[in-house]
């Protein structure tokens, strides 16, 4: 520290390699830097990247500056890098509402955290908003991730739902195409802006669920007020999309391709799928969940059929059926529990994953069964959150990527199927679980993590990453026992008793149009102080 005043010459120099983000996340630069200085510089494929700095330099196109230091004083420099051959991210014009003050302030934290980070990772499509799937590597449009995010996500409102569906719809598959796994009425897996498709193609389709996703996506849209007019002309879409489940013969099966994904469920590395015994399953793969999925968007689809007089519901009911009695003869493990999937051979995969909680609440299940993969899936909780596979296996690595790690997204899942199908006690026990972890993590959950002792952040995960910022919101959707019927004038609550995390108030959940503000007692007693107009709110 100087005791006297002091005049400095201040210099920044600023190189980039305008490496791509899929040479970033690999590793790999271009082994060469561009001086940016204080202007615009451009690589050879047309990227451009520019700096401006407050307070701004003496002289244009140099980041200089001549200082004069008082004593105890300081000065800074703040640098900003632009990127300006591309539109800059779209901003929210209007940031969700949805609040919650609870006993337990983790809550109010995660929430409010998870509600940010959803309108931070907004992106537009041309008029179509979706979340991007994360940040840094896949701020991008998914099928499966932005789909789960925007319902996942209701309870801030149907915008991002009704966007997500458009802009999918926009590119759903028309034609047989084995370089991009497209399929005539599949929902593609990801657009892959050009700075990123270095191995897979920039609209990529190897996907087995984002298909019957968007079906049910659809439905729960409009069951929380998506008005009619923006649902019906999606329905085509939702034929098409059902007419390609109906394609597949017994069971909703993917077969990797040489120049794709090997795996085509949410657990899409290589050695996601295997058996209780370490080994890898061999395809075709029929995954469990992939059923679950595809009977809830048959059930789903002849909902929506009926309700704006088109034909053909009965017949998906009675298809629905038919697979339930397919799944319920083929998948269940001697250890009463339903394998992860049937192989090539049709060999049940027998290894206990949280790819079971998914079938919770689809409906696919009777309610026997439903209680033992309640019980199975009690046993897969850690700490932190549902594991993805159950320590017995011989894969089973805490900080794997899909083989024992915890993902908030997964963890959601399963949470939101055990309060439909009653398992309360266990529904509680998963919310605590996740605030748990929350904290660890200051509130903002990662794409996934190890979930034992720690929990250890997983060195690559996306943070903000879309569907683990939307476990907020559906933590509220559990905790308020909500289901939203907007077209019948429902809005139904029945509240886990006792709360898991005391006394708490919800403020601007949005259904069907309007608000819902209502307050929880730590035994279960509910109070609305505001609802949206026109809805009958049942308590039970």
């Amino acid at each position: 520290m100087s005791h006297a005043a002091l005049t400095v010459e201040v210099a920044a120099t600023c190189e980039t390699d305008y490496a791509t983000m899929g040479a970033v996340k690999d590793g790999r630069g271009t082994g060469s830097t561009v001086d940016i200085g204080g202007t615009p510089a451009a690589a050879d494929d047309g990227m451009r990247v520019s700096v401006a700095a407050d307070p701004a330099p003496d002289a244009a196109g140099a980041l200089r500056w001549r200082v004069t230091v008082a004593p105890r004083d300081s000065w800074s420099v703040r640098l900003r890098f632009t990127r300006t051959d591309v539109a800059p991210i779209t901003r929210v014009a209007e940031p969700s509402r949805l609040r919650v003050t609870a006993d337990d302030r983790r809550l109010d934290a995660l929430v409010r955290t998870g509600v940010e980070d959803l309108d931070a990772l907004r992106h537009t499509d041309g008029e179509h908003v979706y979340y991007a799937a994360g940040s840094p590597w896949y701020l991008t449009l998914f099928g499966r991730d932005s789909l789960w995010a925007a319902r996942l996500g209701l309870p801030l409102g149907t915008a991002v739902a009704a966007g997500t569906l458009r802009a999918l719809a926009a590119r759903q598959g028309v034609r047989h195409d084995p370089e991009t796994d497209e399929e005539p009425g599949k929902i593609l897996h990801e657009v892959r802006p050009a700075d990123a498709a270095h191995w897979l193609p920039p609209v990529y389709y190897g996907t087995v669920d984002a298909t019957a996703l968007f079906v049910s996506t659809a439905a729960d849209a409009y069951r929380w007020g998506l008005p009619a007019t923006e649902l019906e002309p999606l329905l085509p879409h939702v034929e098409r999309a059902l007419a390609w489940l109906a394609g597949h013969d017994g069971f909703i099966a993917y077969q990797s391709s040489a120049k794709g994904l090997a795996n085509h469920g949410w657990k899409d590395s290589g050695d996601g799928v295997q058996h209780a015994d370490g080994r890898i399953a061999k395809g075709p793969l029929a995954l469990c969940e992939v059923q679950g999925y595809a009977y809830r968007a048959a059930v789903d689809g002849a909902w929506l059929l009926d309700a704006f007089g088109r034909p053909g519901a009965a017949g998906w009911r009675d298809w629905a059926a038919g697979l339930a009695e397919r799944f319920r003869a083929a998948f269940w493990c001697p250890g009463g529990y339903p394998a992860v999937a049937l192989d090539g051979a049709g060999e049940q995969v027998d290894s206990i994953t949280s790819n079971i909680g998914h079938l919770l609440g689809t409906g696919l299940l009777t309610a026997g069964e439903s209680a033992r993969v309640a019980g199975h899936l009690a046993g897969l909780r850690s700490p932190f959150g549902i594991r993805t596979l159950a320590p017995s296996s011989a894969g089973y690595n805490f900080l794997s990527y899909h083989l024992g790690s915890v993902w908030p997204h997964d963890t959601a899942i399963g949470l939101l199927g055990l309060v439909r199908d009653g398992h309360r006690q266990d529904a509680a026990a998963v919310i605590r679980a996740v605030l748990d972890a929350a904290a660890r993590f200051d509130f903002r959950l990662p794409e996934l993590f190890g979930g034992d002792d720690g929990p250890a952040p997983y060195p690559a995960s996306c943070r903000p990453q879309a569907w683990a910022a939307a476990a907020g919101p559906a933590v509220l959707t559990a905790l308020l026992g909500l289901d939203a019927d907007v077209p019948a004038g429902l809005l139904r609550l029945a509240p886990l008793s006792p709360s898991p995390v005391g006394a708490y108030r919800v403020r601007g959940l949005r259904v069907g149009g309007g608000e819902l503000d209502v307050s929880v007692s730590a035994a279960g007693a509910v109070t609305v102080h505001d609802g949206p107009a026109g809805l009958t709110i049942i308590q039970s």
